[in-house]
């Protein structure tokens, strides 16, 4: 009797979709697609078997899942950006209302990390942020995924790079997004699952016209040029592979996590 198909869920973003075409039409996995703030709601309540999530996600998760060494989305010059309307000129005032992407995004956690004392935060879909900052239903708002390449089409300016402000803090690349497996699927069974996830990866860069059908189907931005800047950004060689850099990159943010949530007590 063959097992149940393996449950694969991952966002409709242009990196996720590129990476993961080439499981998507195998049998072998049942696949969903969510929102990252869904998704990270989800693994709290360890929905899927294999799933994307924010890194801040996993921390609380780590118990119960494995964090894959392919499939993440890492880097520089890759960060949430925070935007204003351009005619702001103040710095940020703790009591303006800054709209963030999802509790367990890591957007969120660099706002806190960055923004100690700034309580009055709401959160909202990520394709939501631009249009509730330009027409003033919050005075600013944390912008990640394709958003970062369209904010000034709407007369908005950045007015701190989240991704920026931690490589200078850190001096390491930003880590935002990871694969993950449940523990309970077994170390063989999540190496064959890595092994399947670099195979797509690689099979998409090879050759990218065999994904860029499915990538435009669940794009938020159609423009070819974003998506191909989206995907350039975010698939890079961490998606490959986490190595030395990427797991420090990761240590880090555990170690101020929890010296933000020791701070807060």
């Amino acid at each position: 009797m063959k097992p149940p198909p393996i449950s694969l869920a991952y966002s409709p973003c242009p990196n996720d979709t590129f990476s993961f075409f080439h499981l998507s039409n195998q049998k072998e996995y049942q696949t969903q697609l969510h929102d990252i703030e869904t998704l990270n709601e989800h693994a709290l309540k360890q929905t899927y078997d294999v799933s994307k999530l924010s890194f801040h996600a996993w921390l609380f998760v780590q118990e119960k899942y494995q964090l894959l060494q392919v499939g993440a989305a890492l880097g520089r010059g890759c960060g949430p950006l925070l935007v204003r309307k351009k005619e702001n000129t103040q710095p940020l005032s703790p009591t303006e209302t800054v709209a963030i992407p999802g509790e367990y995004t890591t957007a969120h956690l660099l706002f806190k990390l960055r923004f100690p004392h700034h309580k009055n935060r709401c959160f909202m879909p990520f394709d939501q942020i631009i249009d509730a900052v330009a027409n003033q239903q919050v005075d600013a708002g944390i912008i990640i995924h394709e958003s970062r390449f369209l904010f000034k089409k709407q007369g908005l300016k950045c007015e701190v790079d989240l991704g920026e402000w931690w490589t200078q803090k850190t001096n390491l690349p930003i880590p935002l997004g990871c694969m993950v497996a449940k523990k309970s699927l077994g170390t063989q069974t999540i190496t064959h699952i890595e092994a399947q996830i670099r195979h797509s990866i690689q099979t998409a860069l090879t050759d990218p016209k065999s994904v860029w059908k499915y990538v435009k189907k669940h794009a938020q931005e159609l423009d070819t040029s974003t998506l191909e800047k989206h995907i350039q950004t975010f698939v890079n060689p961490y998606s490959l592979q986490l190595g030395t850099e990427g797991k420090a990159a990761i240590k880090m943010l555990q170690t101020l996590l929890n010296q933000n949530m020791s701070s807060a007590e």
